[in-house]
Parts: structure tokens; C-alpha cells; sequence
């Protein structure tokens, strides 16, 4: 909830701060929470941030759904990250 709550507000940093308070409490990040720091990094443009997000559920075995992929995706479009944004494509048909 409270990631949820700094994606609302546009608080990409204080959601990743979040993420990284959470892990170190041994609290069982899941595709939602990965989902709303995605999303939080979406609206205030933070492509490579949100690249690494993938990265990191990837390595921890969380899943990356719909919603990652198309907030991914959409950041790194705004981003002008064109050749990122396709490679997520291509992933997420693949996946």
C-alpha cells in the first residue's frame, strides 16, 4: 500500500527507498509492489530505474506480468528509449 501510495503521488524515489527498507526487513517483495515502483518510475519518466526493477524481479523469481511489461514499456517510450522499449516487446510476447 504504501508503494502504492508514492506511485499516486509521483514518488518514484521515496517507492524505491521503499522496496529497498522492505527487502532488508526480509519482506516478500511480489509482482503488485515491483508492480506500483514500476509504475511510480513510469510517471516521472525514470526508465533506467524501472529497467532495473525488471532486472531485480527477474533475479528474485517474481513475476513479471502485463502490467510490468506495459508500464516498462511506456516509460521507456517516454523516455525516447525506443530500442529498450522494443526489446521489452519482443520479451513480453516471448514470455
Amino acid at each position: 500500500a504504501a508503494v502504492s501510495a508514492c506511485e499516486k503521488s509521483g514518488q518514484w524515489d521515496q517507492a524505491l527507498r521503499l522496496l529497498v527498507e522492505m527487502a532488508s526487513a526480509r519482506v516478500e517483495l511480489d509482482t503488485i509492489t515491483y508492480n506500483a515502483a514500476v509504475s511510480a518510475c513510469e510517471k516521472c519518466e525514470q526508465w533506467a530505474e524501472a529497467l532495473m526493477l525488471l532486472v531485480e524481479m527477474a533475479s528474485a523469481r517474481v513475476e513479471l506480468n502485463t502490467i510490468t511489461y506495459s508500464a516498462a514499456v511506456s516509460t521507456c517510450a517516454k523516455g525516447g528509449q525506443w530500442d529498450h522499449a522494443l526489446r521489452l516487446l519482443v520479451e513480453m510476447a516471448a514470455a
